[in-house]
């Protein structure tokens, strides 16, 4: 309780105005809550009766809504790949990162375990495809990999996140190659995507999910504040055939510098 209180009323400092900060957050708690709710019961009570088109739909709908009500605005840049199969690989900053490029096409993502034992969300993200991947324990790549394999065969795109954990937003962290294995032996198109947090209309790490903050701490930051910007930058798509001639390795490379081009320049 401590060690929540403490960034609750430096937070309180930051934003000028304690009250209309408390009241927002207050405010779009609610609503959000109301809405993850909502979203348990459509996953348990119309998922597994509806078609894929209508999952689908109602994912990017809902993603869309959540976002909103969040006080996240989005601006999309590029052309995202639409239809078929396609691996989206992204530099990771928060746990918006998932919901974001959900509201541009509906997406399974590969995330760590943890996130599955979030309170609410955690089965949100389960109940909408996410592949979860046990790190540091043998075969869980392979295990993933034959996972993602299927995906693909249904035409289905995948979200990677291959630094594996989360940075301030600024910089990108090396990727992990071994899940690129998958997109590569389905013969999938590989297309880079960027992130980039705003604040305020300042390039910020305000939003940015690290360290030892706690879901709870990120929320309170989050929906008592305003002006809160995510642009996505959808790079060149990265050809299936001329992947599997590189290989992993040099695919991940290639597809680093492209993020990370996009990312500091900005």
């Amino acid at each position: 309780m401590r060690s929540l209180c403490r960034p609750i009323s430096l937070y309180l400092k930051q934003q000028g105005s304690p009250v209309l900060f408390l009241l927002r957050f207050v405010l779009r708690f609610i609503v959000v809550a109301i809405w993850v709710i909502l979203g348990l019961c459509c996953v348990v009570l119309v998922f597994p009766f509806a078609g894929k088109r209508v999952r689908a739909r109602m994912n990017r709908y809902w993603s869309r809504a959540l976002m909103a009500f969040c006080g996240v605005a989005m601006k999309v840049q590029g052309q995202p790949v639409q239809r078929g199969p396609v691996m989206w690989v992204v530099n990771h900053v928060s746990w918006v990162d998932i919901f974001v490029l959900n509201s541009v096409r509906p997406t399974a993502f590969v995330a760590k375990a943890d996130i599955r034992r979030w309170p609410l969300l955690g089965w949100l993200v389960a109940g909408a495809g996410t592949v979860f991947i046990e790190r540091g324990r043998r075969h869980a790549v392979s295990k993933v990999g034959k996972q993602l394999e299927t995906r693909f065969e249904a035409g289905e795109a995948v979200g990677l996140f291959p630094e594996g954990t989360t940075s301030p937003g600024f910089d990108v962290q090396p990727f992990h190659s071994s899940l690129f294995e998958a997109a590569i032996h389905a013969g999938v198109d590989i297309q880079p995507v960027a992130l980039r947090f705003f604040h305020r209309g300042q390039r910020s790490d305000y939003l940015s999910f690290v360290g030892d903050q706690s879901l709870m701490q990120n929320l309170w930051r989050l929906l008592g504040t305003s002006g809160a910007c995510v642009e996505l930058d959808f790079l060149a798509v990265m050809p299936g055939d001329h992947c599997r001639e590189e290989g992993r390795a040099k695919a991940a490379s290639h597809a680093h510098r492209a993020i990370r081009h996009a990312v500091v320049k900005r």
